[in-house]
């Protein structure tokens, strides 16, 4: 299996961090199709850190689910998120514990491939916490990446080591299918910002089969979630998310939602499943973008090729005046005037 174009979906961190249940995952796999996003695209249902108990089983050596968590297990899970036409995501680490001290891969790796391709998994967000100093990361990425295409299933392989080790280089030929460029995001548009232009020159990298991937979506948050993610509560204004979200597509960036989708307010719903948008992200070509601004930081100006002969344009106003922003034509290979 082969991405062709962004995974897009739902992951657990932004709106739940530790909170989540069996019971959660029923109500989110049905809010994905009740709000109409598994029919505009979204298919990934992830499950990020905390889902485990704090040590594997002393007899297999597997890491189990918390028993209180999910007292039937994650195979019921998987089977519910499956009979509604999703797909059903996990979370691990390369390091001894993940980032909340919990059981981690490392020297597991075959052994926990075949125990998520046993819960039915279908996409492994693997995290880069707690790792040996003694060890190479890309090394033990390119473990997991074998572990995962031996587990006898067919698991999307999400890389998020924060972009340590320049990813970039290296991801694909570890098997990843997509790769954290940045550190994490929070419900800030400051965040915002100083995620996307860190990242304009390194779509470079995108390309049907691994993506470069900026972080969760906290669009619609609005400062209600995770502690480690709404951080000073302020939380971002809908024109603020409105520009996350068209940057992430125009950008062609994975899309994973964050906010709590049992409850998007209509704002929310229109942005996320905006089919102009949507379209450009989706995008086959898988094209880079360009920064054609004179003043690239402060008014960027985005240029990116799409398929069918056609060009995306966005235009951003990153300064607290209302102010015009210029596309010099010249500055995107095309005549002026």
């Amino acid at each position: 299996m082969m991405l062709r174009t962004p995974p897009m979906g739902f992951n657990t961190w932004n709106g739940f961090g530790p909170d989540i249940d069996e019971r959660l995952l029923r109500e989110l796999a049905d809010a994905m199709l009740e709000q109409g996003l598994k029919d505009a695209g979204y298919t990934y249902l992830v499950i990020d850190d905390c889902w485990s108990q704090r040590q594997r089983d002393p007899v297999t050596d597997e890491i189990v689910p918390d028993r209180q968590k999910f007292p039937n297990g994650l195979k019921v899970v998987s089977d519910f998120i499956h009979e509604k036409g999703l797909k059903f995501g996990l979370y691990s680490c390369a390091g001894v514990r993940t980032c909340a001290n919990f059981p981690g891969s490392f020297g597991h790796e075959f052994l926990d491939a075949r125990t998520f391709a046993s819960y039915g998994c279908d996409y492994l967000k693997y995290d880069y916490c707690n790792v040996p100093h003694t060890h190479d990361g890309p090394l033990l990425y390119r473990k997991m990446g074998l572990a995962l295409r031996a587990c006898g299933r067919e698991i999307v392989f999400s890389l998020c080591n924060w972009g340590m080790d320049e990813t970039g280089r290296w991801a694909r030929s570890a098997g990843g299918d997509l790769y954290r460029s940045t550190g994490d995001i929070f419900d800030s548009f400051v965040r915002v910002r100083e995620i996307a232009m860190s990242q304009v020159e390194n779509f470079c990298y995108s390309a049907p089969g691994c993506f470069n991937d900026m972080d969760m979506l906290t669009v619609g948050m609005k400062a209600r979630g995770n502690a480690d993610i709404v951080k000073d509560g302020s939380g971002c204004t809908d024109a603020e998310y409105r520009t996350q979200f068209a940057l992430w597509c125009l950008f062609g960036a994975p899309l994973m939602l964050g906010c709590d989708i049992r409850n998007m307010d209509a704002q929310t719903k229109a942005l996320v499943t905006n089919k102009t948008l949507l379209a450009i992200d989706q995008d086959v070509e898988v094209r880079g973008v360009v920064n054609a601004s004179e003043e690239r930081e402060d008014k960027p100006a985005f240029f990116r090729l799409l398929s069918g002969g056609k060009a995306a344009i966005g235009l951003f106003n990153f300064t607290e005046e209302a102010s015009e922003v210029w596309l010099p034509t010249y500055n995107v290979g095309l005549p002026d005037g």
